[in-house]
């Protein structure tokens, strides 16, 4: 089988080891590499009339990172047509040959993942111990899949009709070209780690870059290529979503959205207009609840990592605190404390507990939310303020309390590093307030009484309710599905379903001896075979089976 592994070579090593010296470009980022990644963009260089490329700001300093070329809709189409060509024969490739291609990827993300870390911090201002957090999710699922994907796609023996004349299997087969619209948010993780069971799979893939963080997309690109994808089977394109994103939801055969739920029910509507599947993971207003009996201390820190990892832009992250008013002074004491000891700050190190917001539109709706709540009476408990003097989009920590129904920050997704806190009087209070809103993601429960904790889990409406930590042991858990209710989306990545959206079920019989229905045409014919045949029903119910 010819692929790219030979025809593309490695990159010029690795970077230096230890911090670099702080320029938001990394200095082992050459022009010529970037010219390499951008090759990756499915674009006609020379039709008349091509979009205008891309260049988003870098957060910490908001210098340009590079231009990316932008596709028109006539080249998304024709990377579908592309992949298409391409996905039979790697369909038709044994199950290992496909393993051993995600295993190889898996080994190259560990060996370089400096690289990537670089890019991911380069383009999202994230601290980089985030960053890592996405290699190590984008690991965990490669080795996964690669050792699971045939039990999940295994070939199902049912009974037929009739019981030892007709055989019947449930058979796992591709959907074709799947097309996948990431966020910048998590550009490894929600780039790469819904591609994988994709692959595995046997379908083709086109992948929407998003603008602000591209380059980590085509990066990882080029490593796939070294780990021996055939080429023609992931394309990517990359441009304004309007344009580009509409085109691959309309040209697919599987979408595979994350972002808004405003854009997600847009997706949904043209998928459904064509009659394919979509996948959807949206917004959420993540509760955790802090019961009369939880480890404070524990609480306090497990609020402070679901709150502010990656500076709270993340869908999962938790934005609403109810705590029992038993213990909701000690515990605000604590939570506010742990807050304040978090440092923010710009290095590619391992020193910043929380990096930059990722855009100014980020920065500015985080602070028209917090000062509206201010405003209408709200009390900072800590943070609360923009931190120019770090970097141009960084922002502190927050912990607001006294938030209301009238102000925005109550109800509507922050997605920034901001979390209300509320006393309750029960657990029944809590659970009823968790429910509260339309969205249904990620939900946490802190208690001693982890029995009790999973009843009230049941009670809850979100995809997950992780119980003492925040969010990460159920996102963490790629065996089990992830996903939401409500405007939260629909579907589940990771687990079963994470790879079988992915297939259609096709059902094989095959009849053996004798064929179905009655031996000869004719009235009296007929008659003796219907009544034979309600005789066998009748034995069959009471022999019990099926």
């Amino acid at each position: 089988m010819t692929t790219e592994q030979h025809e593309i070579p490695a990159p010029d090593g690795l970077p230096p080891d230890g911090p670099a010296p702080m320029t938001a470009r990394p200095p082992w980022v050459t022009d010529e590499l970037i010219a390499r990644w951008c090759g990756w963009v499915s674009r006609d260089a020379a039709a008349p009339g091509g979009a205008e490329p891309v260049t988003a700001l870098a957060p910490f300093d908001l210098t340009p990172i590079a231009a990316v070329p932008a596709c028109t809709p006539h080249d998304v189409e024709e990377a579908v047509a592309t992949a298409r060509a391409a996905r039979p024969q790697w369909a038709r490739s044994a199950p290992a040959r496909r393993r051993d291609v995600v295993l190889a990827f898996h080994d190259l993300l560990l060996r370089h993942q400096d690289q990537v870390l670089d890019l991911i911090q380069w383009e999202t201002g994230k601290a980089r111990y985030h960053a890592w957090q996405e290699v190590a999710q984008v690991a965990a699922i490669a080795r996964h899949y690669a050792r699971r994907a045939r039990h999940y796609l295994a070939p199902r023996r049912v009974r037929g009709m009739v019981p030892g004349l007709t055989k019947v299997r449930e058979m796992r087969v591709p959907k074709g070209v799947v097309g996948i619209v990431s966020p910048w948010n998590y550009p490894l993780y929600l780039g790469v780690g819904d591609v994988l069971p994709a692959l595995l799979a046997g379908n083709a893939v086109v992948s929407k870059a998003d603008e602000q963080t591209a380059l980590t997309l085509l990066w990882t690109r080029d490593l796939m290529a070294r780990a021996g994808l055939p080429a023609g089977l992931w394309r990517i394109v990359a441009g304004p979503g309007a344009a580009v994103g509409t085109a691959l939801t309309d040209a697919v055969d599987f979408v595979c959205f994350t972002g808004s739920t405003a854009t997600g029910r847009t997706v949904a509507e043209r998928a459904a207009r064509r009659l394919v599947g979509a996948s959807l993971e949206l917004g959420g207003k993540n509760p955790l609840i802090v019961r009369a009996d939880a480890d404070l201390t524990a609480a306090a820190a497990g609020t402070v990592a679901a709150a502010f990892a990656n500076t709270g832009q993340m869908c999962i992250h938790v934005e609403r605190v109810y705590a029992h008013e038993r213990i909701y002074d000690a515990f605000r004491a604590e939570l506010v404390e742990a807050t304040g000891k978090l440092r923010l700050g710009a290095g590619r190190d391992y020193a910043a507990d929380v990096g930059s917001l990722t855009s100014a539109a980020r920065l500015a709706a985080v602070t028209a939310q917090v000062e509206e709540a201010v405003a209408k009476g709200a009390t900072v408990l800590t943070g609360g303020r923009a931190r120019p003097d770090i970097g141009p989009l960084f922002y502190e920590p927050t912990v607001l309390e006294g938030v209301t129904h009238e102000m925005s920050v109550c109800g509507q997704e922050t997605f920034g590093p901001v979390v209300s806190l509320y006393a309750v009087g029960s657990d029944s209070e809590a659970v009823g307030l968790a429910n509260q809103g339309s969205y249904g993601l990620s939900a946490s429960i802190w208690s001693k009484d982890t029995r009790e904790a999973a009843r009230m889990a049941a009670e809850i409406r979100a995809g997950s309710v992780n119980i003492n930590d925040g969010a990460a042991a159920a996102a963490g858990s790629v065996e089990a599905g992830m996903g939401g209710m409500g405007d939260s989306g629909l579907g589940r990545r990771h687990g079963a379903e994470g790879i079988r959206k992915y297939t259609e079920t096709q059902t094989v019989a095959t009849q053996r001896l004798l064929p179905l229905g009655p031996p000869r045409p004719g009235e009296d014919a007929v008659r003796a075979f219907v009544r034979r045949t309600n005789g066998q029903l009748s034995l069959l119910r009471r022999l019990g089976v099926r």
